[in-house]
């Protein structure tokens, strides 16, 4: 299970910025006792030695709690940080997923001496959990779970279960009903066996044949699972259909929160950050936005090709000049948005690949609707430049015509562009996230160069050009 981050606290920067000298005070002295809600406001400023000073003045009770809190690589972070001594009580607090998850994001080289720390039995589970790849059922499931014979009555079930809720911290939410092989035959919600005669049996009461997930499932369709069918918890099982573990929702809010994150980084244009913002290192961070950046450079060169390209018919009307960018930009603008809307349509399953032809219709009309909204203001914009300064010469119209004709074409050309890139992308197996905005925007910088000169050479052919 995936630790959650710590919820956010309702307070004004002010009050933040003396929770924060406060803490660093008081970590520095060594010797105050802070309150866990003024160490978690001031986490995120604090090093990593001053974490720890400020988590040592923590009362016991509530040093488990605050570490429980932490995002799971806050809790690798700070228990490498812990003298040796400590770091096996607060190790062992956690579940077996959550050890999995923190051993996972420690350093290498920690590892082993992690893993040390837990008790044999939680031991046998993790280094089972650790097999499985993070983004599988597998890696999402804590092999714990509440297990019930068929042939148990109910009031021997609930028995059962009022003492396995007592050793267990781990939210229950059903008891799975498995046979002597561990094959899964069914599941009983609580509700339904407080509902139930005491003396029928859970065989009688079961839901069969579950929905479950095989431990090799992408998280990705793991959270599709739980929003269809709106369950609290999914068993996993194997390919022979023997029960292995249970992923559950909190588990699938972070899954979903991770792949939305790499969803939005991508669409910026870079690699998705596998840690936060502050605490990924420098190096790593610009590698990741580097390889984009300079694939987007190049891209650009095709622009600086372009425009050589239309360099006589510059130097014959310099005026056209004064609206490159405003041409390129709104054709960039349009197919970031088209592209954004479809790459997210798609993550939702709102659309498919055989909705391509519905979606290019769609967008075809989106684009001339929106162009034509746009060269009405450019027009009514040179025209009114034009009777105030006389910004434009003898050709003001024709200059005004030839951009706002641009601008439908440009417009137009970008709405298609960025809606079915995400398609191309998704039929030839690439994530359609890959269409960045950046991208889009640099595609249509280059045919917005060709569009715009092209309407500008029939358009004023015989005047300026």
């Amino acid at each position: 299970m995936t630790q959650t981050e710590r919820p956010g606290f309702d307070r004004s920067d002010r009050e933040r910025a003396e929770a924060t000298d406060s803490t660093r005070a008081s970590t520095a002295a060594g010797g105050d006792v802070l309150m866990a809600i003024d160490l978690a406001d001031a986490w995120s400023v604090l090093d990593a030695a001053e974490r720890a000073q400020g988590f040592a003045t923590l009362p016991r009770s509530e040093a488990e709690d605050f570490f429980l809190r932490l995002p799971t690589r806050g809790q690798a972070e700070l228990l490498l940080t812990l003298p040796a001594s400590e770091r096996r009580s607060f190790a062992r607090l956690l579940a077996p997923d959550d050890a999995a998850d923190l051993i996972q994001h420690a350093p290498h080289e920690d590892r082993a001496g992690l893993l040390a720390l837990l008790d044999s039995a939680t031991m046998h589970e993790v280094t089972g959990l650790l097999t499985y790849a993070e983004d599988e059922a597998g890696g999402l499931m804590t092999p714990r779970y509440a297990r019930l014979r068929p042939e148990m009555t109910v009031s021997e079930a609930i028995s059962y279960l009022r003492r396995y809720a007592n050793q267990h911290r781990d939210a229950t939410y059903y008891a799975y009903v498995l046979d002597d092989a561990q094959h899964l035959l069914g599941t009983v919600s609580f509700r339904e066996l407080f509902a139930a005669n005491p003396e029928d049996r859970i065989a009688d009461v079961m839901r069969g044949d579950p929905v479950a997930v095989q431990e090799d499932l992408d998280q990705e369709a793991v959270s599709r699972l739980f929003a269809a069918h709106h369950f609290l918890a999914l068993p996993v099982v194997d390919a022979e259909h023997r029960m292995k573990g249970v992923v559950t929702i909190d588990d699938i809010v972070d899954v979903v929160r991770e792949e939305a994150t790499e969803d939005i980084h991508k669409i910026g244009g870079t690699e998705a950050l596998d840690a936060p913002y502050l605490s990924i290192g420098f190096l790593r961070m610009t590698r990741k936005r580097a390889g984009w950046l300079s694939a987007l450079f190049v891209g650009e060169m095709l622009t600086a090709t372009a425009m050589g390209h239309y360099e006589h018919d510059l130097a014959r009307a310099v005026v056209l000049a004064l609206f490159i960018p405003l041409i390129i930009s709104s054709g960039g603008n349009s197919g970031s948005q088209a592209t954004t809307l479809v790459i997210r349509a798609m993550a939702l399953h709102e659309v498919g690949l055989r909705d391509w032809w519905r979606v290019i219709r769609r967008e075809l009309a989106s684009g001339l609707v929106l162009g034509a909204i746009l060269a009405v203001i450019g027009l009514v914009r040179i025209l009114a430049w034009q009777a105030m300064f006389q910004s434009y010469g003898e050709h003001f119209f024709l200059i005004g015509l030839t951009v706002a004709l641009s601008l439908i074409g440009v417009v137009t050309f970008g709405t298609l562009a960025g809606s079915m890139l995400p398609f191309l992308l998704r039929r030839l197996g690439f994530d359609p996230a890959s269409a960045s905005a950046p991208f889009v925007a640099t595609l249509v910088d280059v045919t917005g160069l060709v569009i715009y000169f092209t309407v500008a050479s029939v358009v004023l052919s015989g005047t300026l050009l």
